[in-house]
């Protein structure tokens, strides 16, 4: 069974931060992914925007080795790659002064086609997203078929987020806006939607009546490595739940929206962080809690801790969180999600569990075995899956003996075929306008107005992030808070 790829119309992708990790490690790596399955129309351009004063040959030549180190071995086509790289061009930019803008309007105004599309990925510090909009107006490279993609995070805080908004939105049309967040472009977060809304087996139990509780974990192995300055002025709280985990949170728990269509889903996602219970100083104490991770070991390797990695004597920013959140409408009242998300743990691995009520009565008796309540675990990361608990028989003579076992829906197994990673299928869909899987300008300043008082909240106590062991699943009060509700984590559970 092969994807069917359907090639985009003709582009000129202009990369600011061209030679940066994201765009070295993802983007360009994703691109000529793109190209290897003949997405990439002939004409299509990628210019890379940075500081760097670096010639077109150099550049290339950066880009080969990334490409080559970021990609398997078996995926290298050496005639495709060719072609790729002629596709590179580079220039020496100031994004906030004059120099290098000439250079950049000649190379698009080149071809002297007015009808391509044009897009600018902004993967700078969120305080360039302004100025190189202004910029890009002033020299008058906005076109109608422009769109401008911009990377988390929109602000710090909810001010900082309406003036981003702003500043880009007097140049830019809401439409030709894409804030991206990568987490909404795995093949799993969109299965969620189809399993929900193209079957008619769960959504009718998709409710407070069959859902005891909802899990979200994104864990990663991982500590801040050389993001530690950026990461010490963010923390998990701004850097992860603001965005990927709301983001997530809003996918299960929205209503059908009306069709698939960019503003039909962005309505019913705002409904429901609109919908979210505040949080304030009296629900911070129980509803949250903050780590900090110290030495230890992951994977079997010793790591440091995040202080030793900032090279700071204490710092109170927090690498792990756990909320307990709550939607107040009708078909969510009383079910708590449950939020986790930090660096430095057990292993890297980001799923949701959809834990189901258990039944009200057994009639087989506790020679059996225990009946375990029905979960739906769908896999993010690393092993995009989703799996079905149910119990079932144990094969064989002997009496009823109940087992609890997973059908399971392996991506790599079932389809056999490799699937366009997540940031190759939203640049794409930036491409080609299609921005069903972007935050919109209201989602954003809604997800700033629930995290703000916890922020504030946290400020006000002013205590130190909870400790916790690297290579653990945190610190203990996480499991502390979840099990007053007489519930565990899922890995727990298992």
């Amino acid at each position: 069974m092969s994807a069917r790829l359907i090639p985009v119309d003709p582009f000129d992708l202009v990369v600011f931060g061209g030679t940066g990790d994201l765009a070295m490690r993802k983007l360009l790596p994703g691109l000529y992914h793109r190209d290897c399955d003949e997405q990439l129309a002939p004409e299509s351009r990628i210019i890379a925007v940075s500081r760097s004063e670096i010639g077109r040959k150099a550049y290339i030549d950066e880009v080969e080795a990334a490409v080559r180190r970021y990609t398997p071995e078996d995926q290298i086509q050496a005639p495709v790659l060719d072609r790729f790289l002629r596709r590179l061009d580079h220039v020496a930019l100031d994004a906030t002064g004059t120099a290098g803008w000439k250079r950049l309007a000649s190379l698009l105004h080149r071809n002297g086609k007015t009808n391509k599309v044009r897009v600018f990925y902004l993967a700078t510090m969120p305080s360039l997203f302004g100025p190189i909009a202004q910029s890009l107006a002033s020299h008058e490279l906005i076109t109608p078929e422009s769109r401008v993609v911009l990377e988390k995070p929109i602000g710090r805080d909810l001010a900082s987020a309406r003036a981003i908004n702003d500043a880009v939105g007097a140049v830019f049309e809401e439409e030709q806006i894409f804030r991206i967040d990568h987490y909404l472009g795995k093949e799993t977060v969109q299965n969620l939607l189809a399993l929900r809304f193209a079957n008619a087996l769960f959504e009718p139990l998709w409710n407070s009546a069959h859902i005891d509780h909802v899990q979200i974990t994104v864990a990663e192995s991982l500590g801040v490595e050389g993001r530690a300055g950026y990461y010490d002025t963010s923390g998990a709280l701004r850097d992860m739940v603001q965005n990927h985990m709301l983001q997530l949170l809003c996918l299960v728990a929205m209503e059908p929206p009306f069709t698939f269509d960019a503003d039909a889903v962005r309505d019913e996602k705002l409904k429901i962080l609109k919908a979210l219970k505040p949080i304030g100083p009296a629900e911070a104490a129980t509803h949250t809690v903050r780590g900090q991770y110290q030495a230890g070991a992951v994977g079997g390797q010793p790591v440091p801790g995040y202080l030793t990695e900032l090279e700071r004597p204490f710092s109170p920013t927090e690498t792990f969180v756990v909320l307990k959140a709550e939607v107040q409408n009708w078909r969510w009242a009383g079910v708590p999600f449950y939020l986790r998300t930090g660096k430095r743990m057990m292993e890297r691995q980001s799923e949701i569990i959809i834990h189901f009520k258990a039944v009200p009565h057994s009639i087989f008796g506790e020679a059996s075995g225990k009946l375990v309540a029905n979960r739906l675990v769908v896999r993010l990361q690393p092993d995009e899956a989703v799996r079905f608990f149910l119990m079932t028989k144990d094969p064989g003579p002997g009496g009823m003996r109940l087992r609890n076992v997973p059908l399971n829906l392996a991506f790599a197994d079932a389809f056999n075929v490799r699937y366009p990673d997540a940031y190759e299928r939203l640049l794409m869909d930036v491409v080609r306008g299609n921005a069903t899987l972007f935050m919109r300008k209201d989602e954003v300043e809604a997800a700033w107005m629930w995290i703000e008082p916890i922020l504030a909240s946290w400020e006000a106590r002013n205590e130190a992030p909870k400790p916790y062991t690297a290579g653990s699943w945190g610190p203990s009060a996480a499991i502390a808070l979840i099990e007053r509700d007489n519930r565990n984590w899922h890995e727990d559970a298992e």
